[in-house]
């Protein structure tokens, strides 16, 4: 029998999946506790103040290198076996989100990847796709937003590109989760106006 608390994990896996089906991505205002945010948002902080943030690179492998003027993010890393204790919450549920595709969608997720991602104001992410050219392992992305009392004024929002006569966007709320196939859907980051812009960022994958 499952708990109560995994049921209302199905229920937002389910919602998210038939999101994706209908609109190519999901979102939700709720998946995690506000306290795992917070206790998330605040280990991002502790890092960066540590220096332990680092500019991040476009590309994979041989084609990896650092451009500014492709994106303006640092990051850190999350290591799958953190005894951080808002870490561990956060991957038990990314690992439920996997078991419940391969059971359901029969996706054969067998990995993941997870970092910490901070935009200074004005920094940026252009247009893109997150899986490879010369690396097809990503299956579907995953964004939770840190931002405590963002608002639209911030800007700070990610553009989705449904086809060509349709973008969506989202602003980076706190407790905000994004979920799409990587492969499919291109998504750019604009620029925050006066703040900085945290979130954590990765990617499920089949090795």
């Amino acid at each position: 029998m499952k708990t109560l608390s995994e049921k209302q994990d199905d229920v937002s896996f389910e919602r998210l999946i038939h999101q994706v089906l209908d609109q190519q991505y999901g979102y939700c205002n709720d998946f995690f506790h506000p306290e795992v945010v917070a206790g998330l948002r605040q280990q991002l902080i502790h890092h960066y103040q540590a220096g332990a943030m680092h500019p991040a690179g476009v590309g994979a492998n041989f084609d990896y290198q650092k451009n500014a003027a492709i994106r303006g993010d640092v990051i850190k890393w999350i290591e799958p076996d953190s005894d951080q204790a808002f870490e561990q919450i956060f991957m038990e549920k990314i690992q439920r989100l996997i078991k419940y595709l391969n059971e359901t969608c029969y996706t054969s997720i067998n990995d993941f990847e997870f970092h910490y991602a901070r935009y200074e104001a004005g920094s940026f992410y252009k247009r893109h796709l997150d899986q490879f050219k010369s690396a097809k392992g990503r299956k579907f992305s995953f964004v939770l937003y840190l931002n405590e009392d963002w608002a639209p004024e911030n800007d700070g929002r990610i553009s989705l590109f449904i086809d060509q006569h349709r973008v969506d966007s989202l602003f980076p709320k706190a407790g905000r989760v994004l979920f799409f196939r990587s492969d499919q859907l291109e998504h750019e980051v604009h620029a925050s106006v006066d703040r900085s812009r945290m979130s954590i960022a990765g990617w499920l994958k089949n090795s």
